[in-house]
Formats: structure tokens, C-alpha cells, sequence
């Protein structure tokens, strides 16, 4: 099965770490680290669901993606790139 590459957006944050339209992207299952803003664990486990579904080809729809961290809210948008 091919991977698709993939992006998130951060469209809201009350991190101190994220600010609103940092991006990370991915190119299969690995982060684009020169392109990519800093990407905690806690994120990574809210979104690596969305991001794996769509680098393997499933459907991506609109939805936004919240970080479970207490107090710090932040939102991610998932996209497939290709």
C-alpha cells in the first residue's frame, strides 16, 4: 500500500509551544523535521489516528483535532498532501 504524505495545521493553541498556522508534516510514517514545527508526544498521540488514515489512503474530511493536554488547548487540522 502506498503512503501518502500529510500535513496538520494548528489552527488554535493556549501552548506556550504551538502558535496558530505552525505546520509539521509527515512523508509516510516519518515527521518532515526541516519542514516541521516541534511536535509533543501528547500531540502526537492526539493526531497520529487521523494522520495515519491519511497517509494510507482513507478518507480526510474537515475535522479539527484537539490536543488532550489539561489547560492547554490546541487544535489541529489534518490534510493529506498528495
Amino acid at each position: 500500500m502506498e503512503d501518502h504524505k500529510t500535513k496538520i495545521v494548528v489552527l488554535e493553541s493556549g501552548c506556550p509551544h504551538y502558535q496558530a498556522g505552525d505546520e509539521i508534516y509527515f512523508s509516510g510514517a516519518f515527521i518532515e523535521k526541516e519542514k516541521s514545527a516541534e511536535l509533543c508526544a501528547v500531540a502526537l498521540n492526539a493526531v497520529y489516528p487521523f494522520v495515519y488514515a491519511a497517509r494510507r489512503g482513507g478518507s480526510v474530511k474537515p475535522t479539527p483535532v484537539q490536543c488532550p493536554d489539561c489547560g492547554e488547548s490546541v487544535v489541529f487540522q489534518v490534510m493529506r498532501l498528495d
